[in-house]
């Protein structure tokens, strides 16, 4: 058994990743599925469409590579975090749609829960912040809408929960500790789910899946799906499978994935950090019963700015022209895009703030918005670096890992690297999220190599080297702070 199979469970598709016993891809298979948004602010999924394109994947990715199920030594999973599924243990039937970590109908919940002096406890127990995001107050959500339900046999999971559940038919109710420290019930200093949490919110502690390492036994396939019995052998959540994939495994390494979003994740080793800058503390990876933990900064737009561009605005024609038509504004003008569309995350994280524009002169064109939207995720970005200096010394000039599709524009990342002060590396390997789960089931199956030899391993396609203008990254650095305090004033 040569042959790992990751699947990439993500918020607009299913991917299914096969890599050979070198850790090189094979064959990779991708379905999408819909979108559900039942009322404003509300982001649903079909969780049996979820499972059926995570199922066709697998099965399309095994085909096209030729490997049937006595070629894989195991399997690893990586998911959207936070999106909560609730379903009956008899029947395997989901009681709702997946409720999406978008979504925000739990607003007023939260609010609740903050106004009542709850706040501090949940954070001080789980590292997070109370707000819809996370799993906690929909699990509540779901249940208070449950009626007769309430009386089944009901089990609650994330999808890396419920994809197992399907994959062993019904056999494996659990999780990893990166997916539990993301639901608002688990303590992450103890490593066990909350009952004061769970008491506060009504959520049965039966409901709750068991809590493993990110390498452990997660059950084995039903033979009837895949042709045979797999072993489930490495879970983690998508921006925690990111991290690994990156080999961020000593205390100060930092890995940021562009995406729609940004996520970035600094590694604090044996320590969780308490942030002072509204970041959140989080589980990085836990393994042989050790957790390591990171400090998390959550950017909401990164490459939605340049899909605006191209689809709101209309002046490019794909977000890989967004680079190109940077560099030709006007270096005189000082557009400021401020992109809070749907409000700004950490270190701000004011949901009512909205996005500005700032410096328009009569020759501000497509040049000069292209140039200050991908300018916007360069100075998203050093918010969180500074938040996470100012938190931990520890993060003092760290080396800034990249990965996700903005992180293939040169020119964006030389920008992010002028902006920061501090290198930029791009990997060799760009599957950084699948690769994660990959080798966390290949380790555990034998295949791969340890933590080290993995390490070891890692390369950098190219490094972004920063500029030496310190006062033009400050100036520049500067106007930015300048139009997000004008834009929350609005």
């Amino acid at each position: 058994m040569t042959h790992i199979l990751a699947i990439d469970q993500g918020t607009t598709s299913s991917r299914a990743i096969l890599f050979d016993a070198a850790m090189q891809v094979v064959a990779v298979a991708q379905q999408e599925f819909r979108q559900i948004y039942p009322a404003s602010g509300w982001v649903e999924h079909d969780p049996e469409e979820i499972w059926d394109t995570t199922l066709s994947t697998c099965r399309a990715a095994m085909e096209q590579a030729g490997v049937t199920a006595k070629d894989i030594a195991g399997i690893g999973i990586t998911n959207q975090r936070e999106t909560t599924v609730i379903w009956d243990r008899a029947t395997g039937k989901p009681l709702h749609n997946a409720i999406v970590w978008q979504d925000r109908r739990t607003a007023d919940l939260c609010a609740r829960l903050r106004a009542d002096g709850h706040a501090a406890m949940i954070t001080a127990r789980t590292g997070l912040l109370v707000d819809p995001y996370f799993s906690a107050t929909k699990v509540a959500w779901i249940l208070d809408r449950a009626g007769e339900a309430r009386g089944l046999d009901l089990a609650f999971g994330t999808i890396d929960s419920f994809l197992i559940w399907r994959l062993t038919g019904g056999k494996v109710h659990t999780t990893d500790a990166t997916n539990a420290s993301r639901t608002m019930l688990y303590d992450i200093h103890k490593g066990r789910w909350c009952p004061d949490i769970a008491d506060l919110l009504g959520i049965p502690l039966s409901l709750l899946p068991k809590v493993r390492d990110c390498a452990a036994d997660f059950g084995v396939t039903d033979p009837t799906l895949l042709g045979g019995a797999i072993p489930i052998l490495g879970v983690a959540g998508d921006q925690q499978a990111a991290t690994i994939g990156q080999a961020c495994f000593a205390p100060g390494m930092m890995k940021s994935t562009y995406g729609t979003g940004c996520f970035a994740l600094l590694n604090t080793g044996d320590q969780a950090v308490v942030s002072g800058n509204r970041l959140l503390t989080t589980i990085a990876y836990q393994l042989d019963g050790q957790r390591t933990y990171a400090l998390e900064g959550s950017i909401f737009v990164a490459g939605a700015v340049v899909q605006w561009l191209r689809d709101g605005l209309g002046i490019i024609g794909s977000a890989a022209a967004s680079g190109d038509l940077a560099q030709r504004a006007d270096p005189g003008q000082t557009v400021t895009i401020v992109p809070a569309f749907t409000g700004l995350g950490a270190p701000y994280w004011n949901p009512d703030c909205r996005g500005a524009v700032f410096g328009l002169t009569r020759n501000s064109g497509p040049a000069e918005f292209a140039r200050a939207a991908l300018d916007s995720v360069a100075f998203q970005t050093r918010d969180l670096v500074e938040a996470m200096r100012a938190d931990w010394a520890g993060a003092g000039d760290t080396v800034l890992r990249v990965d996700g599709g903005m992180a293939a524009s040169d020119w964006t990342m030389q920008r992010l690297a002028d902006m920061l002060g501090a290198p930029v590396d791009r990997p060799r390997m760009v599957e950084t999220t699948a690769l994660g789960a990959a080798w966390l089931a290949g380790m555990r199956a034998g295949v791969y190599p340890d933590m080290e030899g993995f390490a070891a391993g890692w390369a950098a396609e190219r490094r972004f080297a920063p500029g030496s203008d310190d006062a033009a990254r400050e100036a520049d650095y500067a106007r930015w702070k300048r139009a997000v305090a004008a834009a929350q004033m609005v």
